[in-house]
């Protein structure tokens, strides 16, 4: 049962992948600076802005929370990703957000 699963899934994967349509991670709203303060926003604040992260995981001894959006298509591939460092009491430490989406490459330039 549990490779029926296994090989439903790659079979999916594979028809998308074919049809010039593959979709990583989940899309989610690009940050603008009021939406994430440094010393002031915390993790429940970011979950309710961009929902749950897709990647959790340590940076130098910091909690790390990322978000990551791809899309590849016959015309190219877009991506975006949103990645905070937290302090030990769950605060933002730091961030980056990176992205060639049309729109934030027009805005962020």
């Amino acid at each position: 049962m549990k490779w029926t699963r296994v090989g439903s899934v790659l079979l999916i994967a594979a028809l998308l992948a074919g049809c010039g349509l593959l979709v990583v991670g989940w899309e989610f709203p690009s940050p603008t600076s009021d939406m994430i303060q440094i010393g002031k926003t915390t993790k429940a604040d970011l979950t309710r802005f961009f929902g749950e992260p897709y990647q959790v995981g340590i940076d130098s001894g910091d909690l790390t929370w990322s978000w990551f959006y791809g899309r590849k298509q016959s015309q190219g591939e877009v991506t975006k990703e949103l990645t905070v460092r937290f302090d030990a009491q769950g605060i933002v430490k730091s961030y980056s957000f990176r992205s060639n989406l049309p729109e934030d490459m027009a805005r962020l330039k």
